[in-house]
């Protein structure tokens, strides 16, 4: 891995209604403005939406997948924008630098979560092991 180089992305694909409501369900987000949606549009919201930790989730399992399972040593994200149903995800990364530290490669990354339309939702950066 160099720096500049784009990393294999990960499709996640659709996101469904009953994916946000599952992701809910397991980690006990009892936020309604994801599962009800009178109350999301009566709060001016066209429909519920993808909990933002949803999209970090993703993007952990991204690096996870390139790295392997432990490597993975830091993850930070700001969501930028909501994530509807119905909308296709792909995860990417972008290798921001490489170094060798204490006898190990960590490579650095700029890492994000769009739509079918390139349109950033979870954006962050995260730094692995090799």
């Amino acid at each position: 891995m160099k720096t500049g180089e784009a990393l294999p992305p990960l499709e996640i694909g659709e996101i469904t209604r009953e994916l946000i409501t599952e992701y809910s369900r397991v980690s006990k987000d009892p936020n309604p403005m994801h599962t009800d949606e009178a109350l999301a549009q009566q709060m001016g919201y066209p429909t519920v939406f993808a909990q933002g930790m949803l999209g970090m989730a993703f993007l952990s399992r991204h690096i996870t997948t390139i790295a392997g399972v432990g490597k993975l040593r830091r993850i930070k994200v700001r969501f930028k924008t909501m994530t509807w149903p119905g909308e296709r995800i792909t995860c990417r990364a972008t290798v921001t630098a490489v170094e060798e530290q204490a006898g190990k490669r960590l490579v650095y990354c700029d890492i994000q979560t769009e739509n079918q339309h390139g349109e950033p939702k979870v954006v962050g950066s995260a730094t692995f092991e090799t």
